[in-house]
């Protein structure tokens, strides 16, 4: 059998992701000309509000592959060798996506807008005894030096690894040659593991989303976040493995391959819920004010559709679509529930970002998914051109024969 290793980006993909780039591009014009030119912060906060919503859930999706990488690395897992480089060029995003969402999170902190992150406001902050003792975590200076640093070493470590699966393409690797490999790779891994710990499932999103409603705080948020874009993550990633394999790339990936990654959106879709439920119920059930404020607007107020409709997309319907083994072998099934799951958590962001700001009306979501259609443009055209630059499987790796005969 002849394998197909270097992938020409077809001009139709170019010209798809162009396109969806000028329409992110033109709705951000008219997202600014309504709302980010006005006088009113509130109106100003809108504009800002879907920039933020989706340059951040944008960039924790692309970044998620390379933890996915990573976190298999750990394992010594070999099963998605045969579609490594898939998740590696979509990691690639992380660089392009990450410069843009630092630039907007920058401008919202040290622009004069105080409406979505209050904690900016020093005047404000002097009199406010929750937001004073906060102080010393909630402040530009921390908030800024976070931010930058947290893209930077994500570019980096990613850039690393992938550069070390690439070494190898034209470098046969004798025994020895090979566990020297493994071990760097894992040492990598591990390295970028820690990062991803201490931002992801930590600090990061207490900056980035939570400290939008500055009085509440959850000790789960971060992880719930996680969990969100992780499965958002892969089934980006079971999207593009589809997309080459109907264009008769990755001849080593099979139904065995789709399957496993089915297993992973619907484990981590439960996965997500059991976070979602643990957080609602505790909440509800302690019933305090200054914790309950924050679902009262999203499970009861004027949120509460698009709170209900997230939670039935992004759990009932991977439950009852996902969980038989012949729906996660069937390429259409799956890339429904991968476009299902990926529309689902951006309706979560949507929901964690704008009723902190927007208290009085819900937003017209056009304006944010047009902006949502320029991402994904962004992230096609940029995990198209990382794909054509290097081989599509790594041959002389270790494990590559494990994936070449795995069996679930």
């Amino acid at each position: 059998m002849t394998i197909r290793e270097n992938y020409i980006v077809p001009k139709r993909f170019n010209t798809i992701a162009f396109t969806l780039m000028v329409i992110g591009l033109l709705t951000i014009v008219g997202l600014y000309a309504t709302h980010g030119s006005k006088e009113d912060p509130i109106a100003q906060a809108r504009f800002w509000g879907s920039l933020l919503q989706n340059s951040v859930y944008f960039l924790l999706v692309v970044n998620a592959a390379m933890f996915f990488i990573c976190a298999t690395t750990l394992a010594w897992g070999g099963w998605q060798m045969s579609f490594r480089r898939v998740a590696e060029a979509v990691s690639a995003c992380v660089p392009v996506v990450g410069t843009i969402c630092g630039v907007i999170l920058l401008l919202i902190c040290f622009g004069g807008n105080h409406e979505i992150f209050h904690w900016t406001d020093a005047e404000h902050v002097k009199h406010d005894k929750i937001l004073s003792f906060k102080a010393g975590f909630l402040n530009k200076g921390f908030f800024a030096a976070m931010t930058v640093a947290t893209i930077v070493l994500w570019s980096l470590l990613g850039w690393k690894m992938r550069k070390l699966s690439r070494s190898i393409d034209d470098k046969p690797l004798n025994v020895e040659e090979s566990k020297k490999y493994i071990w760097k790779n894992t040492v990598w891994a591990a390295v970028y593991i820690i990062v991803f710990s201490l931002t992801v499932m930590s600090s990061i999103p207490w900056l980035w989303l939570m400290s939008i409603d500055a009085h509440w705080y959850s000790t789960m948020y971060s992880w719930y976040t996680f969990a969100s874009t992780f499965v958002a993550g892969v089934a980006l990633i079971t999207l593009f493995v589809v997309f080459l394999k109907n264009n008769n790339y990755l001849e080593l990936t099979n139904e065995e391959h789709l399957h496993d990654l089915g297993k992973f959106m619907f484990a981590f879709s439960v996965f997500w819920t059991y976070l979602w439920f643990s957080q609602f119920m505790l909440i509800w059930y302690a019933n305090i004010p200054e914790e309950t404020t924050y679902f009262k607007p999203r499970a009861q107020g004027i949120y509460s559709g698009i709170f209900w409709l997230m939670f039935i997309i992004n759990f009932l319907a991977p439950l009852l679509i996902l969980m038989r083994r012949g729906a996660k072998r069937n390429y259409t099934t799956v890339t429904f529930m991968a476009l299902l799951i990926i529309f689902g958590h951006w309706l979560d962001f949507f929901q964690m970002v704008f009723p902190g700001h927007q208290k009085d009306k819900v937003p017209m979501m056009l304006w944010d998914f047009g902006v949502a259609l320029g991402f994904v443009g962004l992230i096609m055209f940029l995990t198209g051109r990382a794909l054509s630059k290097s081989p599509l499987l790594a041959k002389n790796h270790p494990f590559i024969k494990e994936s070449v005969i795995h069996h679930t």
